[in-house]
């Protein structure tokens, strides 16, 4: 066992072991180490912990010191010159005309190197440019050529989950990711759904491969054929997920049936023949093939059943809010209208009294009219009730008053609303 510190040097980047030479370093502090480089500035990702000896190689090499407040101001310097340096390449850049694009400026610990990142299509002859760098800055000067997707965890960002990219928060190596991995996750082979913004396969394929490549072994393939607690049949789909299949059976015309992958048995995987020498097992054989779900899972299924909730939901509660909702759209729309066409209950006994003496009715039909129930007719002597003025006003005052309007003053409307008629009238009258 050895003992060892993690260090990173640039967030997200990739963690280095180092031998902590007998100090306590906190998860988070800076640490001042002794590199391939030089000595350089990181912080502590891992506190002190015991691994194995073959997972670090050996030697490690040293934790020089804890970071002091003099070291924090100059790394602090150090970033500042870096925001300079890169706007005074992207001028020299454009000035040579050099098809490439700077990325990042990473200034060495004690300043005696510069490193600049660029990408870029094709190989790039940059000398007229480092000369030009070394003579500005009187440091050495490095330019390195890097992919998209370092690219991507320098600069960092959100992906189409709306989370920061996985490489520029805690990936320390690309994991390679190919094509076949969508297609046995089925997911869309279209590029824009299944690439970063790297323009790469995205690296959270690689996260659930193992799982989907567990869930295979397990299910048939498609075109299998399979026997099921029904019959005998072919496989038409796989749910990897739930561990589903979709069985098509043979003497049977209806739509495939679902089955789990534990109630099916497999006589051919893959496309292929029937077997010619193969017997369907009696039905009593194959019924004994269906899955049984525990008590539990069976009163669980009666009454957590989303579906079944929301039909309960919407029956108790749907019929009174949609009559509710019904009763006040009709009082917006129209109520008062209604309330002035239903008669109110102490008056429509008296509309409707029959006369005295077994007249016709209005209409002139023979019929008179019936008492309604809870009424009595009246008596001899008495008075009949006659119905209020304005109950008979409303109907009689219309058709009298349209014909003296269009007699009076309808020739006037008419001619402002069609002045048309203004020059075929007097033309009808000099003909005549």
């Amino acid at each position: 066992m050895t003992e060892i510190i993690a260090v990173r040097f640039k967030a997200g980047g990739k963690q280095y072991y180092f031998d902590p030479q007998g100090l306590t370093v906190p998860q988070g502090a800076g640490v001042i180490v002794e590199t391939g480089k030089g000595v350089e500035y990181g912080t502590c990702s891992r506190s002190n912990a015991m691994v194995r000896d073959d997972v670090v190689v050996q030697p490690l090499r040293p934790v020089v010191r804890l970071a002091t407040q003099k070291d924090e101001k100059q790394i602090q310097d150090n970033h500042r010159k870096e925001k300079e340096a890169m706007k005074i390449c992207q001028q020299l850049v454009e000035r040579h005309g050099l098809d490439m694009k700077l990325v990042e400026v990473e200034y060495s610990f004690d300043g005696s190197k510069i490193i600049f990142f660029f990408t870029s299509e094709g190989r790039v002859d940059f000398r007229a440019l480092v000369k030009d760098l070394a003579s500005i800055f009187r440091s050495r000067i490095e330019l390195r050529q890097i992919g998209v997707r370092d690219e991507a965890r320098m600069l960092g960002g959100l992906g189409i989950c709306g989370k920061p990219f996985c490489c520029h928060q805690f990936l320390d190596e690309f994991q390679p990711v190919s094509i076949k991995m969508a297609k046995t996750q089925n997911l869309s082979l279209n590029p824009t759904k299944i690439s970063g913004t790297c323009g790469r396969l995205m690296c959270c394929l690689k996260y659930e491969q193992e799982a989907y490549e567990d869930a295979v072994r397990r299910c048939p393939k498609q075109e299998s054929f399979v026997e099921c607690p029904d019959g005998v049949g072919n496989v038409t789909a796989v749910n990897l997920l739930r561990e589903q299949v979709k069985v098509r059976l043979e003497d049977s015309t209806e739509q495939p049936k679902t089955y789990r992958t534990t109630e099916i048995r497999v006589v051919r995987n893959g496309k292929g023949k029937r077997p010619e020498d193969y017997v369907a097992p009696p039905k009593e054989e194959l019924e004994k093939l269906r899955y049984i779900p525990p008590e539990e899972e069976r009163s669980m299924g009666s009454t957590a059943s989303l579906a079944a909730l929301l039909e309960q939901y919407m029956g108790a509660y749907g019929d009174g809010e949609e009559k509710k909702s019904s009763s006040r759209n009709r009082r917006r729309r129209g109520g008062g209208a209604k309330k002035e066409a239903q008669p109110q209950p102490d008056k429509q006994p008296k509309a409707k009294a029959p006369q005295q003496g077994g007249g016709a009715s209005k209409r002139g039909g023979a019929k008179q009219p019936q008492a309604q129930k809870g009424t009595q007719p009246p008596r001899q002597g008495q008075k009949q009730p006659q119905p209020k003025p304005q109950q008979q006003a409303k109907p009689k005052p219309a058709p009298q008053q349209q014909p003296q309007n269009q007699a009076g003053e309808g020739g006037e409307k008419r001619r402002r609303s069609r002045p048309h008629h203004r020059r075929k009238k007097p033309q009808s009258g000099n003909e005549g």
